[in-house]
């Protein structure tokens, strides 16, 4: 299992089209993909645990990455959250 805590840097944070776009990246990859903040973990796969998560800019999040392509996947992923698009 892969695990890093990544500080989310998009403007809006993942709502709407930055969450879409998250769930569009992480279906990409065949690992098990689980997003956390404060304690809950929601599969990162999942559009409508994504929203009920209600991230916003400058919060703190963990990703968790277990399969063949974990690396991949984190890497993706935190760049997406720190960088956007």
């Amino acid at each position: 299992m892969k695990e890093q805590v990544v500080r989310v840097e998009i403007r809006e944070g993942l709502h709407a089209r930055p969450a879409t776009e998250f769930v569009k990246t992480a279906v990409k990859f065949s690992s098990d993909i689980k997003l956390g903040k404060d304690g809950k973990f929601i599969d990162a796969k999942s559009i409508l645990g994504l929203m009920s998560m209600a991230i916003a800019q400058g919060q703190e999040v963990t990703l968790q990455a277990t399969g063949s392509d974990e690396e991949k996947a984190i890497e993706a992923l935190a760049k997406l959250l720190t960088e956007g698009e």
